[in-house]
């Protein structure tokens, strides 16, 4: 207990001496109580063993106290030491030193801290606060305010940037200059520190002025070897620099070219030898050079009474002066000068030469309405004696019965139908070269039409040994009927004819909302480099054109037709291993009208007695009329005849019968043409079976046709065709 109150009373911070008095007190109190509370000896003895256990721990207290207050005193010294070494320390320092504690209040600085502000390093103490030491500083007559700041200016500045903790310069009188840094202390205080950087400044300020001297000698080298006339004026409009370019470029005597020549007088002395260019004015430039107006970069030309031409160029720069630059442009100039009057010269050729191919292409057009115009002619003029040809042909290879002219007159009979080929061939050939080819898209069934193509090759296939399969299809297709039936024609044709043996397939096949038509064959196949030539007019692979081999314009039709129609059309070969042609068309809904209409119907292999029925001829082709009738007069049919409309009106009014059936040609000598005829004929004795003649096939001749309700049989006639037309017509 007396131990633990000892400890409490002993305090090491009240000294050795102190608490040494402490220990006495304690001792002198405790003997007086014992001697005072001393009853029998052997109380006595307890309270004698008391005291001299009491006496034995202070005594042991004070050997303590003793070494606490040495450990004290070592610790002190050691301080003392410390504090002693640190105050060497930041005395050594080159630079000025000063510690304010966490509440800016000035602990210790070195004798270099404001060392240079003599009228305010006596008023520096530990204790004064920092803003006190602002304010002392900022009344300093040793610093050097920038220009326009204020004392209270400066003070409130120095004092935001204590809060922000830079780094920042400070300027003295006599061109000299301290750097301030202030650092943040672990517990919150401010360590600053002062450096002298003056001759850091002044070598910064010699070393500029040196690059910059070197700048200026490099800038004044450039500028004096450069092409250009450059003067350069300062804020005040009078001249800082130039090159010698400039004086020759602008003819100005060398007395005007001197530093702080205003930039008026170099003005009125240049204006008395140029002239501006167009649309630029000297208030313009007046203006600008004011700089009442924003200082746009400036571009313009100017012309010398020399001859020269100048491209000037002026730039603002900064601090309000501006740069001029004056480009010799004469040559350039006289170069797009030269090249306008060599390019109105041209214009004028290319006029001319215009003007030439303008009356070569009228030339070209007025040439292909003539081929137009023959083409035309030649599929009336051409095609009318190959009908009566055939006819008569087909008429005496009746007659012949089984005799050996049978065999000459079928011979006659198939190359007149080669022919009719080849003319047909050269004829829409024309057609789609001349761009008079229109088309009549519309719904085409392809049952109706391959099952035509299947009649038509099937034979043709059979006689050469070839198996020909044209596989069956119920899909619509969108199409113009008469030209994609030409285009698969020429493509089994074409297959046939080059196929030796083996076979040739047809085969639709559906791609992607499409069909694609496909013609493959077994036959030698097309190297690729012919794969392009073979589109070409009479062009074949195995030899020369021929009647008998083909004229090589089937794919030329093909190539040209598909276009036309806006069909995909594809080739694929392999020589050795056969060729595959395919053409690709838009399918279309099964319920939509079909523009393809079968019109020849089969010849029945017994015909009926036709003694009793009459045909009325109305045909201007004379040979062609006596053809026709021949042919149908073996049949049985009686004919009347007539050359034109008006007159085969007359006849049937004069002989009053009515024919049982009409074959009218659609061009006539009379002024009605057949469609005209056939309705007044229609209108005059009722409608019967009837037949348009003609040999135009272009798509407008067959709408007029069909909008007549009228049915067309093209020239050349087949006989054939007609026979079945006549022995069926009811």
């Amino acid at each position: 207990m007396n131990t633990h109150l000892s400890e409490g009373l002993l305090d090491p911070a009240d000294g050795e001496t102190k608490n040494l008095e402490k220990m006495l007190v304690i001792a002198d109190a405790l003997i007086r109580h014992v001697e005072q509370n001393s009853g029998d000896r052997g109380a006595a003895f307890e309270q004698f063993r008391r005291a001299a256990v009491l006496e034995d721990r202070v005594r042991q207290r004070t050997r303590d106290l003793e070494t606490t207050l040495k450990q004290l005193n070592d610790a002190n010294s050691a301080a003392e030491r410390a504090r002693r070494d640190l105050s060497q320390a930041i005395e050594a320092v080159d630079e000025g030193f000063a510690l304010f504690d966490p509440a800016d209040i000035l602990v210790l600085c070195n004798s270099r801290f404001c060392r240079d502000l003599t009228d305010v390093r006596p008023k520096l103490f530990p204790g004064i606060a920092f803003a006190d030491y602002v304010e002392i500083v900022s009344r300093s007559t040793m610093l050097a305010f920038p220009k326009g700041v204020t004392v209270k200016a400066w003070a409130a500045e120095r004092m935001r940037l204590h809060r922000t903790r830079q780094v920042f310069n400070v300027g003295l009188t006599g061109d000299r200059w301290l750097q301030v840094s202030e650092q943040r202390t672990a517990d919150g205080g401010t360590v600053i520190l002062q450096t002298d950087i003056t001759d850091i400044i002044r070598m910064e300020r010699s070393e500029r002025g040196k690059l910059l001297d070197d700048q200026a000698r490099m800038i004044r080298a450039t500028l004096e070897h450069i092409n250009q006339g450059v003067g350069i004026f300062d804020a005040n409009r009078r001249l800082a620099g130039w090159n010698g370019r400039v004086a020759q470029l602008l003819d100005i005597p060398p007395r005007l070219l001197r530093r702080g020549t205003p930039f008026e007088l170099l003005a009125d002395r240049i204006a008395r030898s140029i002239t501006l260019s167009d649309g630029f004015s000297a208030d313009m430039l007046r203006q600008w050079i004011d700089g009442r107006l924003p200082r746009e970069p400036l571009s313009f030309e100017l012309q010398h009474v020399s001859g020269i031409i100048l491209d000037v160029f002026a730039q603002e720069m900064p601090g309000r002066g501006f740069v001029m630059s004056f480009a010799d442009v004469t040559r350039e100039r006289l170069a797009i000068h030269a090249m306008i009057r060599a390019n109105s010269s041209l214009e004028a050729r290319v006029a001319a030469r215009t003007g030439d191919l303008a009356a070569a292409l009228a030339e070209a057009e007025r040439a292909n309405s003539a081929r137009v115009r023959f083409v035309a002619a030649a599929s009336h003029d051409l095609l009318q004696p190959l009908s009566a040809a055939k006819l008569f042909v087909a008429a005496a290879r009746d007659d012949a019965g089984a005799t050996p002219m049978c065999g000459t007159l079928e011979k006659a009979h198939n190359a007149l139908v080669s022919v009719e080929g080849i003319l047909g061939a050269l004829l829409d050939i024309s057609r789609l070269e001349a761009g008079g080819a229109a088309v009549d898209i519309g719904p085409v069934p392809l049952s109706v039409l391959l099952n035509q193509l299947t009649d038509e090759f099937a034979p043709i296939a059979a006689r050469k040994g070839l198996q020909l399969d044209i596989l069956h299809c119920g899909l619509t297709v969108s199409s113009d009927p008469t030209y994609l039936r030409r285009i698969l024609q020429n493509l089994i044709s074409n297959a046939i004819r080059y196929t030796s043996s083996g076979r040739v397939l047809v085969g639709p096949r559906r791609v992607k909302g499409h069909v694609r038509i496909e013609v493959h064959d077994t036959g030698p196949g097309i190297a690729a480099d012919q794969q392009q030539s073979i589109f070409r007019e009479f062009h074949r692979i195995q030899g020369s054109a021929s009647a008998s081999e083909g004229m090589g314009l089937g794919l030329a039709i093909v190539e040209r037709a598909c276009g036309l129609l806006g069909h995909r059309l594809a080739l694929h070969s392999e020589p050795g291993r056969g060729t595959c042609f395919a053409v690709d068309l838009a399918v279309v809904p099964h319920h939509a009208k079909p523009a393809y209409r079968e019109t020849a119907p089969a010849i029945p292999e017994e015909p009926g007695d036709n003694s009793d029925r009459i045909a009325l001829l109305v045909e201007n082709d004379e040979d062609l009329r006596r053809a026709i009738s021949l042919l149908l007069e073996r049949r049985g049919v009686s004919v009347l005849e007539a050359a034109s409309g008006e007159e085969a009106l007359s006849l049937l009014e004069e002989i009053g019968i009515v024919p049982d059936l009409y074959l009218i040609d659609q061009q006539l000598d009379g002024t009605l043409t057949g469609i005209e005829t056939v309705l007044a004929l229609h209108a005059e004795y009722g409608e019967r079976p009837t037949r348009l003649l003609t040999a135009n096939r272009t798509p407008q001749a067959r709408l007029a046709a069909d909008a007549a309700g009228i049915e067309v049989m093209y020239k050349p006639i087949a006989a054939d065709a007609l026979e079945a037309f006549v022995l069926h017509a009811s």
